[in-house]
């Protein structure tokens, strides 16, 4: 190809535009990273971006943020305890995100604020998750008195975000005087999320045969308030008579150690219909507990539960990092496979190591 011919191509390429210099080419490398007394600060003082920032730290598995969590966990440790706690569950499909909304709503409209911990399952397949509820409370989200984080549930008992515990902590030094868990409403999520709140509710539906498999021993004695969801057209005969037939069923159990009796209700989440009433029964259990000491006592019972359960985790996180341990478990796993070694034999080797 000539001179000529090389310039007059439509394959020739012409020289791009010179990029400008940098507005401050002596900021390269000299970004600070945030301290912990700034996240503290800033967290008392309701700032949602750097809450949000403590909560990623929080979740991380990163050495270096654990020792920053626990600082900030540490420094805000006096603002906390100051809130309601409420913990949420019912089957998929019983219109968690859309009752949690309404209540979010109704309770700032009374002046509190709200943060909602939502937690997202997560696949035990791809580990993936879908942190959909923010799309779900389209209004709750965008209400300057709410707070809205969803976390990945991970692998921790019950789909319950392994976290969530010190979260609760750090919405409460940021001024949240109500703070929403919800569960996945699968497995063992409900007992977790029970030893974290101060009441506990269950969603119910009505013409789904819910309510029959409903009654069983261990959520119903779990439940301070059943409440029968999607009560509103058709629906509201089945619902009245799903109410009836919660009512009887805990009339077979025996008083709680606070004295409280659970109720049962009816509501219309997406109707908004009879929240303010749900809302009046959790005032009454919150009222009726901390007159008679049990809503401190349950508060210090949660406390131990979570030093034993944080202790729990601590150890299962030295045993997997521990590098001679991470060299050898695939060699432990597959003597055990091919049963040439039992597996509590091979347990017991291997946690030898993590004291050696």
């Amino acid at each position: 190809m000539s001179k000529e011919e090389k310039h007059t191509s439509a394959l020739h390429e012409k020289d791009g535009i010179q990029q400008p210099p940098s507005v401050n080419p002596n900021i390269k490398g000299k970004v600070k990273p945030i301290d912990s007394s700034q996240y503290i600060s800033e967290i008392k003082s309701g700032n949602t971006v750097f809450l949000s920032k403590a909560i990623t730290l929080i979740e991380s598995k990163n050495n270096k943020h654990k020792e920053k969590a626990n600082e900030i966990l540490q420094g805000c440790l006096t603002h906390h305890n100051k809130s309601a706690r409420i913990g949420i569950t019912g089957v998929p499909g019983v219109g968690k995100s859309t009752f949690i909304e309404a209540l979010g709503n109704y309770l700032t409209s009374l002046g509190s604020k709200v943060a909602v911990l939502a937690v997202d399952p997560s696949s035990s397949i791809s580990k993936g998750s879908i942190l959909g509820d923010k799309t779900r409370m389209e209004d709750l989200v965008k209400n300057p008195d709410a707070f809205i984080r969803p976390s990945p549930s991970g692998n921790s008992l019950g789909g319950v975000a392994r976290k969530t515990r010190e979260t609760i902590m750090l919405c409460e030094a940021a001024g949240y005087d109500i703070i929403i868990v919800e569960t996945v409403g699968v497995g063992q999520s409900e007992t977790a999320v029970h030893s974290m709140v101060d009441f506990f509710l269950l969603l119910k539906l009505a013409g789904a045969g819910d309510q029959l498999q409903g009654i069983k021993r261990g959520i119903i004695e779990m439940a301070d308030a059943i409440v029968i969801n999607k009560a509103d057209g058709d629906n509201v005969k089945r619902a009245k008579l799903a109410r009836t037939e919660f009512k009887r069923a805990l009339q077979l159990y025996p008083p709680a150690e606070s004295g409280w009796i659970p109720q049962v209700t009816t509501c219309s989440a997406i109707k908004k219909d009879n929240i303010d009433g749900v809302w009046n029964i959790i005032t009454e259990f919150l009222d009726t507990t901390q007159k008679n000491d049990s809503f401190q006592t349950r508060r210090a019972q949660q406390n131990k539960f979570w030093l034993l359960q944080t202790i729990e985790e601590q150890l299962k996180d030295n045993f997997y990092q521990h590098q001679e341990i991470k060299n050898k478990l695939s060699s432990y796993i597959e003597k055990v496979e091919s049963g040439t070694l039992s597996p509590f034999k091979a347990a017991e080797e291997l946690l030898n190591l993590l004291s050696s």
